[in-house]
């Protein structure tokens, strides 16, 4: 059996992002795709536009922090296109990079119940380290914090 703290990672996780946008479409609980300003400059940069101007054109604030503005049409992300691809893959924000390594996904339930019953990436590709996978659970939570996220 286990050790209670044991990260169910430990051995690494076998995940390729396959393309399907499942993690980009919403599913009523998840809302904002939140935005650093490296995001909204890469973003920006991706599109040939300056931050301003990408800003005035793809986000909203929501008190002190910027996300993608959802547009009420469509809930789904709106750099999702073309039979649910990416438009944007290269440049996607943090938040995005880094799933479905998500602090709050991290724990053997919620990754059962959020993950791996949702996402077809997960057990597809190669095997992500734990080590890997700990430094992506950082980069977020380093971003949630630095923002307010």
């Amino acid at each position: 059996m286990p050790e209670k703290n044991e990260k169910f990672w430990k051995d690494g996780i076998q995940f390729q992002c396959q393309g399907s946008g499942k993690c980009c479409t919403s599913r009523g609980e998840f809302g904002y795709v939140y935005l650093t300003p490296e995001d909204r400059q890469r973003l920006a940069d991706s599109l040939g536009v300056s931050m301003a101007k990408f800003t005035r054109e793809h986000c909203e604030r929501t008190a002190t922090v910027w996300h993608l503005k959802e547009i009420k049409e469509r809930p789904d992300c709106q750099f999702l296109k073309d039979k649910n691809r990416c438009t944007v893959y290269e440049a996607r924000p943090t938040q995005c990079r880094t799933w479905p390594f998500w602090p709050e996904m991290m724990n053997a339930k919620a990754w059962s119940s959020e993950v791996v019953s949702y996402c077809p990436g997960i057990g597809k590709g190669r095997v992500i380290s734990a080590a890997e996978i700990d430094a992506t659970i950082h980069e977020q939570t380093e971003s949630e914090k630095k923002y307010g996220l």
